[in-house]
């Protein structure tokens, strides 16, 4: 990774998020309450949606693996933060740095193609009720999960090896708290533009197009559905998706969709869709969905047996 005569960066130093220790063990208190609530609620709906057999549905089966990513992709970030807010030098190391890179683009993209598939499903489940059962068939559900996890693989391997190939000598202040594509190519000791290019068109467009493609197929429901009592129902079915959208797309288009210029509300915005998306996402799906509700009560019912004796 040498360039030149300099020496090659070993690691990066992350940004504080307050500047204040008071403010940093306020934080640390408050984001380990938000983690803890990411994990909880994520793996009850994993829980639920796998013990209970009137949900063994399409949709279900999609709504667990949208929790298990939105668990994996809050844990890529969340543990070195927390732990960051409790240590003078917020340090990672160059191999740790890009395997984060690595995971956060991995898994973030692949939530972004379920997210479409979901979309798809609704479409279906609305637009075509008598072939749903059988165009929405469990094997096609698997083979979608796949394709959105084989298409984040490839996503984040592009970016994760056009970023190893840049010579780091340093500065190495990563400006956020974690390391993502835009603020650590800018510490490249190198002229970045075409990369920059590269990964502006792989990530922008990705978002972009899957949020367009989300926002037509609900266009198309709502315009199929001629009643007003069908649109307000198709509306009420689609709201906790659209709300998921919005989340999530929204700053992933703010940061990626652009020039890589690096603004003071980055910060901000990635903890938006980095810690705080995943903690809501259970509560919108489970406080609109009353079969997830239903479903949750039997499981506490009942408990969940493991080894002979009730846990739950």
């Amino acid at each position: 990774m040498a360039h030149g005569s300099h020496t090659p960066v070993g690691e990066f130093l992350l940004a504080a998020l307050s500047p204040t220790p008071q403010s940093q063990a306020a934080l640390f208190s408050v984001f380990l309450l938000v983690y803890i609530a990411t994990l909880v609620g994520n793996s009850l709906i994993m829980a639920t949606v796998s013990s209970d057999p009137h949900l063994r549905t399409p949709m279900y089966f999609l709504l667990g693996n949208l929790s298990f990513l939105d668990l994996c992709y809050s844990t890529v970030t969340a543990p070195k933060m927390l732990l960051d807010f409790l240590s003078e030098r917020r340090s990672i190391s160059y191999p740790a740095c890009m395997a984060q890179l690595f995971f956060l683009h991995f898994i973030g993209a692949a939530e972004m193609f379920l997210l479409t598939v979901m979309a798809y499903d609704r479409y279906v489940a609305i637009c075509k009720p008598l072939h749903y059962p059988s165009i929405m068939n469990r094997t096609l559900c698997s083979w979608l999960v796949a394709a959105s996890w084989a298409g984040g693989f490839i996503h984040s391997l592009v970016q994760t090896v056009l970023t190893m190939r840049l010579p780091f000598c340093g500065p190495n202040q990563v400006d956020n708290f974690f390391c993502d594509v835009p603020p650590v190519i800018k510490l490249a000791c190198t002229d970045t533009y075409m990369v920059e290019l590269l990964m502006v068109s792989n990530s922008g467009l990705i978002s972009t197009s899957c949020f367009i493609v989300l926002v037509a197929s609900y266009a198309t429901i709502l315009v199929r559905i001629r009643s007003p009592e069908g649109r307000r129902k198709a509306l009420s079915t689609c709201a906790s998706h659209l709300t998921v959208v919005t989340l999530f797309f929204g700053p992933c288009i703010f940061i990626y969709a652009r020039p890589f210029s690096i603004f003071p509300v980055d910060k901000l915005v990635s903890v938006l869709y980095n810690i705080i998306t995943p903690t809501l996402n259970p509560m919108i799906y489970t406080l609109r969905n009353k079969e997830v509700k239903s479903a949750m009560r039997r499981l506490r019912t009942r408990g969940i047996t493991f080894g002979g004796k009730v846990v739950v």
